[in-house]
């Protein structure tokens, strides 16, 4: 599975080009809510077709990243006329990438998708590297396919509709990237005075580059790929705990403890220094609150953790950093050793 084209200029020149070549029956543009009213019309003014179009809507938010969402939209397509030969055009965050390449994939056994990434976290992670998926049971990305879109189109400027906390979800992964596989855009990173939409631009492009090489290098996640799984077992399973509550996590903000409390398991690993934990707190803390764990659910998220993939003989898989720039995947855990990272990470927190 070859890693597709990612345009970062001139992407509706790329886009019309490519579908001026194609012919399709129809075009359908995934949106949510949200979407549809700040970055909709930017895409239909730039398009230049003949072919006809269709907008379809659904709910935004990752509670409404499931089968009946999935079944509504395949509904609606067809209703549409839609075809082996129409395109969908996903725009926006990461649960419409998510999920509209998920139904792309499927819909009359697969048809053509593009990707326009809205939010930071959907350009530097969720649109990049043929992963679609939705959750099931409250649990992340259960059910899904490895599909690639027919291209990805990255344009920052939608980055200015965003709120500010939806800008910075999108960092932690940014973070994660520098942490697992590039030191020196960890440190980029950590140069940055003041985090906005402009000084991150560049950042931006060697971010997805450095995806984009893991993934080519590991389509099908059987071995290096797994190195971008840093933070997320603790992260997902936060995320999919608060998602029953009426305080979710977004994607970033869960990612960004995740990846401190598995920064604390890597330290007691003796995989990285006592100086490299500390300079991991105190740069992620820059930007996201000190949240402790309540100890109370540590076996709930532990209950979490167990429906992960990549689990092997009860024990649990994570990916740990080897060093700042690398990292050490396949590394099982029991819950206990878990259990005590967690209590570790809300000690470290109350002494900061």
């Amino acid at each position: 599975m070859k890693q597709t084209p990612i345009y970062f200029e001139n992407i509706f020149d790329h886009l019309n080009d490519f579908i001026a070549q194609k012919g399709y029956s129809t075009i359908f543009v995934l949106v949510d809510s949200n979407t549809h009213e700040h970055c909709l019309p930017g895409l239909l003014g730039e398009m230049e077709t003949e072919t006809p179009i269709e907008i379809v809507e659904i709910p935004p938010g990752e509670e409404n990243k499931d089968i009946e969402i999935v079944v509504n939209i395949w509904e609606t397509m067809t209703e549409l006329g839609g075809t082996r030969k129409s395109l969908l055009i996903n725009l926006g965050g990461g649960v419409i990438t998510d999920m509209g390449g998920f139904v792309a994939s499927t819909f009359k056994r697969g048809i053509d998708f593009i990707n326009i990434p809205t939010t930071l976290l959907a350009m530097v992670d969720a649109s990049v590297g043929g992963k679609t998926g939705i959750d099931l049971a409250g649990l992340k990305n259960q059910i899904g396919t490895f599909a690639m879109p027919e291209m990805t189109l990255i344009e920052p400027g939608f980055l200015q509709t965003l709120p500010a906390n939806h800008l910075l979800s999108g960092l932690a992964e940014m973070f994660k990237h520098g942490l697992v596989y590039q030191k020196e855009h960890w440190e980029q990173l950590y140069q940055i005075q003041s985090f906005t939409t402009f000084n991150i631009r560049h950042l931006i492009e060697e971010s997805v580059k450095i995806k984009s090489k893991v993934v080519e290098a590991d389509p099908k996640e059987t071995g290096l790929r797994k190195i971008l799984n840093f933070g997320h077992t603790i992260g997902h399973a936060l995320e999919s705990y608060f998602l029953q509550t009426e305080n979710p996590y977004l994607h970033g903000e869960a990612i960004a403890i995740g990846m401190l409390v598995e920064s604390i398991l890597s330290f007691e690993n003796e995989l990285i220094s006592q100086q490299e934990l500390e300079e991991i707190f105190y740069r992620i803390h820059e930007y996201f609150p000190k949240e402790a764990i309540d100890e109370s659910i540590i076996p709930e998220l532990v209950d979490f953790m167990k429906h992960d993939k990549k689990n092997r003989d009860g024990k649990i898989s994570f990916s740990l950093i080897n060093g700042i720039g690398s990292c050490k995947y396949d590394v099982f855990l029991n819950e206990n050793q878990i259990s005590e990272g967690i209590l570790l990470y809300n000690e470290k927190l109350a002494s900061l």
